[in-house]
């Protein structure tokens, strides 16, 4: 290990960050929701708000770097705020979408694990773990979330704690930004897992289906018509593992009814990374992020499709969400589909 005067004080992402944070500082509302330490350094963990301040209005927020390893998430989320910002100079038609919409951006969900270049926060717990409830059945070995100690991965937290600090954050963003409106989405941007690229929505505890599967079926109808080649597996999470402690589970659960809560899981299959550059698999950063600059810039390009349209999807909610008997068929027609094992 190098001392730690040897240590940088910061890391590319958080500085960029930064940089994106002075630069729209006109145009977000800026916060510090919560503030970690880890090895003499510390890390403000920020939310970017932008749009509507109407109570009202459907807001969507994007999530990333929930763990410290998978920086191309929170690469992602950055991207496109610098994107963002770089539109409102001329774009007309998103100023307008924007006085209807509120954008909620919190990039760096774990800034002390992404300076550390650990999966787990600071100490040593797995965020994506850390909600109190527990699966309906068997999880993988570890992998679906243990108690035993921080010194294995997917480490839970303590039995009767309060969560870590990152995550109840992350819960209360949630809560007062996003659930207490009618409609609201989230995509959380994460790397990792598989040969393709996943959508994930809840439930992770259980094989049971989530109540709003009509909306999410709809969202996922309206995404492939308009990008028919997305190549993405969009599923409930419980069709690829079960897992204890899902923040998202955990905030869907809690959304007051009838709000709609729509959280999803953006999955970058970093496998398909490792494919083309085997030597990848060498380094900690490369088995969950693309090492060459070539290939960042081409998944960066490749996601943005998928933000921009929950944007506009949100924007156009009133001409979507189902009602009465045609959200009846459409359950019917979610079932049909996601109950079938191989449904993409």
């Amino acid at each position: 290990m190098q001392p730690l005067s040897f240590l940088p004080d910061s890391f590319a992402e958080y500085e960029d960050l930064k940089t994106i944070l002075d630069q729209g500082s006109a145009s977000f509302e800026i916060r510090t929701v919560c503030e970690t330490t880890v090895r003499g350094r510390h890390f403000a963990v920020h939310t970017a708000s932008i749009g509507s301040t109407d109570p009202l209005a459907p807001a969507i927020g994007f999530f990333g770097g929930i763990h410290g390893l998978e920086r191309i998430g929170s690469q992602l989320v950055l991207d496109y705020m610098r994107a963002l910002l770089a539109r409102l100079e001329w774009d007309e038609l998103l100023v307008r979408q924007l006085q209807s919409i509120r954008l909620i951006f919190m990039p760096i969900v774990n800034p002390g694990g992404m300076w550390a270049a650990t999966r787990a926060n600071p100490n040593g717990v797995d965020l994506m773990r850390n909600a109190p409830q527990n699966a309906d059945e068997r999880v993988p070995l570890l992998a679906g979330g243990q108690r035993v100690g921080a010194w294995l991965p997917w480490y839970r937290g303590r039995q009767g704690e309060p969560m870590e600090p990152e995550a109840a954050a992350l819960l209360r963003v949630v809560e007062t930004d996003m659930a207490a409106r009618p409609l609201s989405i989230a995509l959380d941007c994460h790397s990792g897992y598989g040969w393709r690229d996943s959508i994930w929505f809840p439930y992770a505890r259980t094989r049971k289906l989530m109540p709003h599967l009509p909306e999410m079926y709809v969202l996922k109808t309206m995404f492939e018509r308009a990008h028919p080649h997305h190549g993405y597996a969009f599923e409930p999470q419980s069709h690829q593992y079960l897992l204890h402690g899902d923040l998202w589970d955990f905030a869907y659960d809690r959304t007051p009814p009838p709000n709609v809560f729509l959280p999803m899981t953006l999955e970058l299959g970093s496998w398909l990374w490792i494919k083309k550059n085997p030597r990848q698999l060498f380094s900690r950063q490369g088995m969950f992020n693309p090492v060459k600059a070539h290939r960042t810039a081409r998944v960066l390009r490749r996601h943005a499709n998928l933000l921009d349209f929950l944007a506009r999807a949100a924007f156009s909610s009133q001409r979507w969400l189902p009602q009465g008997n045609r959200r009846e068929e459409l359950l019917q027609s979610a079932i049909d589909h996601w109950t079938t094992p191989e449904a993409p």
